[in-house]
Order: C-alpha cells, then structure tokens, then sequence
C-alpha cells in the first residue's frame, strides 16, 4: 500500500510540473499588467478581467492568423504524406540501383540542424517570388525525412506476401502501394500528421524570415508580435497564447487516440 500511495504521488508532482504552467497562463491572462509583474507574485486575480483578450484580438488580426495557419497545415500535412509514404514504399518494396545509398543520403540528413536549410529556402522562395505569401510558408515543408524513415520502417513490418498475392491478382506498384499497404499504415499516417502538425504550428522562425506582411503571419509569429521592444504586457502575451493552443488542444482530443496506437505500433514487432 505504501508503494502504490509513492506512486500516485509522483503522479501527482509529474501532473503539477505538467499543468502548472498552462494554469498561471490561464491565470495570468486575466490579470492586469501592474498583477502581472507584482513581486512576490500573486496566483490569483484580484478580478478577473477579459480587457487582455479584447485588447489583443483588436490589435492583431488572429482570425488571418488560424487561416493562414489552417491553410499551411493542411498543405503541409496531406502533401508530406502523399510524398513521405510514396518514397517509403519505394525504400521498402521496389529494388534499384542506389536504393541503399540514396536512402543513408536521406537519413544524413536528419544529422543536419533544420536552421542551416532557412537561407537556400529563402533564396528559392525568392526566385520563384514566392516570398511574402501564404504558399511560402508550407511549400519547403511538403516533404520530410523523418516521415518518410518512419513509414518505411512501417512498410517493412508488412509482410511480402501481400505484394505477391496483389500480383497475383494483376496489380501493378501503384496500385499495390495505393490499395492493399497504404491502408493498413492508417495508425503509423496518423502519428505522422499529427507530429507534422505540431511541428509546423509550432514553427516561428521561418515564418518570420519568408513573410512580413501581418496578414500573412501564422499564430506562432503572431504571437512574437506580442513582445514588445521596450516593454512586455504579459496579459496579453498569455491571453495570446491562449488563443494560439487551442487548435493544438483541439486536434490533440480528436486524434489521441491514432496517435497513441501509432507510437505503440513502432514499438511492436510484426
């Protein structure tokens, strides 16, 4: 009995240091400025007051910001699956000459720091004049070599006798990837949308290097707008921030369920 309540407290204590800081957020959007910076710090307003949120969603346009952000999610995600699953199908099934080392070229590059692509991205998005726009901000994103390792390692659980039986039946490459795999990697597609998902969301530094245009922010660059040069309304930035997650909240209560089969598949020998 002693051993289950010293378990449930380190429940407890991962709960606290978890929740925690969404709470004083929650918390500290209702406040004003003078509570927000007062030492010692209060937890609680002495009133709660909704002039954060008013106040933020009059000076920034947010509603741009969840369309531009919706429109690059559901580009990059659809694209970066269709792409990723088709080059995973191709590492797993299909025999060519430099299959294996154009496959570790890949995986090289999951060695490499993502900000050293942000310069020759730029360059590219220029070139095509494509900077300053909604399509800049998803287009370098469509394709993944982290997504397309994980579906390939999913594709290899399969087994082969799937493709044979499939050409047994007529099928051709496409059809076999299209028909009979892609189907069955629904768990491994889920995690990967959703992983992509708050990857892109949460991204802030591209967006802000390619656009510079307001209109043309997503949330997490317009939230950096909140910050000010010289002085910091902490309300608002938290009310902001509020604002922000909840798409994240949203997809998360929706596909958790995908995504914990998913991660549970990678570990499972099939």
């Amino acid at each position: 009995m002693k051993k289950k309540w010293m378990v449930y407290l380190l429940f407890i204590l991962c709960i606290a240091v978890t929740v925690g800081p969404f709470l004083w957020m929650i918390l500290t959007s209702f406040k004003t400025y003078e509570e927000s910076i007062q030492i010692p710090p209060t937890i609680f307003p002495a009133q709660f007051t909704w002039g954060s949120y008013t106040t933020v969603l009059d000076k920034f346009p947010f509603f741009d910001f969840y369309v531009n952000t919706f429109l690059v999610l559901a580009f990059t995600i659809v694209l970066e699956l269709a792409l990723c699953s088709m080059a995973a199908y191709a590492f797993a099934r299909l025999h060519f000459p430099g299959r294996d080392l154009i496959f570790v070229i890949l995986l090289a590059l999951l060695m490499v720091p993502g900000q050293i692509f942000l310069v020759p991205n730029y360059e590219i998005m220029v070139k095509l004049h494509l900077a300053d726009t909604v399509t800049a901000l998803w287009l370098p994103k469509i394709f993944s070599a982290f997504g397309t390792f994980m579906l390939r390692e999913f594709f290899k659980t399969l087994p082969e006798s799937l493709d044979e039986a499939a050409m047994l039946d007529g099928c051709g490459f496409f059809q076999i990837y299209y028909k009979i795999l892609l189907p069955l990697l629904k768990p491994a597609l889920a995690s990967l949308a959703i992983l992509t998902a708050v990857s892109t969301f949460k991204d802030l530094m591209w967006p802000l290097i390619v656009n510079n245009s307001m209109n043309k922010m997503t949330l997490s660059a317009g939230l950096a707008m909140l910050i000010g040069e010289h002085t910091t309304y902490y309300p608002q930035v938290m009310a902001g921030g509020i604002i922000a997650i909840l798409p994240m909240i949203i997809l998360f209560f929706i596909f958790q369920k995908q995504f914990v089969e998913g991660i549970a598949t990678t570990g499972v020998k099939q």
